[in-house]
């Protein structure tokens, strides 16, 4: 079997001088706003600052003036989008940011990148960008082009793990497996000390976390799946100072790490990368609106021979 943990993202910032996204809506808008994609809510934990849902695909953060929404699968996250442009209302909305990757299994999604950004550009006027070789990893970015600023201290990070090694991936469709021992293997009880977590083992394998800390936030998704493995792992606490522990755990064959507004990305990099790694890709902009972009693609140099993957002519295969 495969599901595409390719992620979709969206990150919309309001003016908290009209609205309170934490404060002045009722639950049902949140439930109504992830149906709009064809995700469901799973459970919810929430501090002063911020809550955190847990979804059937990904997750939802909601603070004061902002929210941060990714699904993955099937879903059309636009559609979210557009349910909150048209019930929250445009003149309260100071910032759209909207983030896909490239897919796994592209053929299989109900939309492109480009349908997404046709059917956003009714409302809003913006720009897009892929970072990213076209014929590798990629992620495409488009925000909204209007005067807004965001706050150069408005850091965010992603790490994405593919083809995640023999050992992980075994652990990680174990059958029974319970979410403590997920912890455990991946040591986010230390890695994430003081937070409060949330976690999800859905079956027959996969696995998602919550985590959140004041303003803070972390979340994994993990698709261990042999064949189609993949780890996403984003957070606003600075992920790249943590890439030694997730490689020596996943040992990827490949990775993608993305920033935004880390200004001491190329130092960082070469501080925390192992040197077993190598960079294929490198891409830096700076956005209108104030986004310091960096995105990095590492590939582990194969010195041996793999079998090529025999396919079931006679079953559903979206790779063919």
């Amino acid at each position: 079997m495969f599901f595409e943990g390719s992620e979709k993202k969206a990150e919309i910032i309001i003016d908290a001088k009209q609205i309170s996204l934490l404060d002045d809506l009722a639950e049902d808008f949140w439930l109504a706003l992830v149906q709009c994609c064809n995700a469901q809510i799973l459970s919810m934990i929430e501090n002063d600052d911020c809550k955190a849902f847990l979804l059937s695909e990904s997750s939802l953060f909601v603070w004061h003036d902002r929210l941060l929404i990714l699904t993955c699968g099937n879903t059309r996250l636009v559609h979210s989008v557009q349910y909150f442009i048209d019930h929250i209302g445009l003149n309260k909305i100071q910032q759209i940011t909207y983030q896909r990757k490239n897919e796994y299994f592209a053929h299989a999604q109900l939309s492109s990148f480009g349908d997404d950004i046709a059917l956003l550009g009714q409302n809003v006027k913006g720009k897009a960008y892929r970072f990213g070789e076209l014929d590798g990893h990629h992620n495409y970015i488009f925000h909204q082009d209007n005067n807004f600023q965001v706050s150069a201290e408005d850091k965010s990070y992603e790490l994405i793990a593919y083809q995640i090694c023999q050992q992980a991936s075994k652990k990680l469709t174990t059958v029974g497996l319970i979410s403590e021992e997920i912890r455990q293997f991946l040591q986010l009880d230390r890695l994430l000390s003081g937070f409060i977590l949330d976690d999800f083992v859905f079956k027959p394998f996969g696995y998602s976390i919550n985590a959140i800390k004041g303003m803070h936030y972390f979340t994994i998704h993990i698709t261990p799946q042999a064949n189609s493995s993949y780890v996403s792992i984003q957070a606003n606490i600075n992920l790249l100072a943590l890439i030694p522990d997730f490689l020596t755990i996943l040992a990827p064959k490949s990775i993608d790490l993305l920033s935004f507004n880390e200004f001491e990305f190329s130092e960082l990099t070469t501080q925390y990368m192992p040197k077993n790694y190598i960079s294929k890709s490198l891409f830096q902009q700076q956005l209108s609106n104030n986004y310091l972009v960096c995105f990095a693609n590492y590939i582990q140099p194969q010195h041996t021979f793999s079998q090529a993957e025999a396919l079931d002519l006679k079953g559903k295969q979206h790779a063919l």
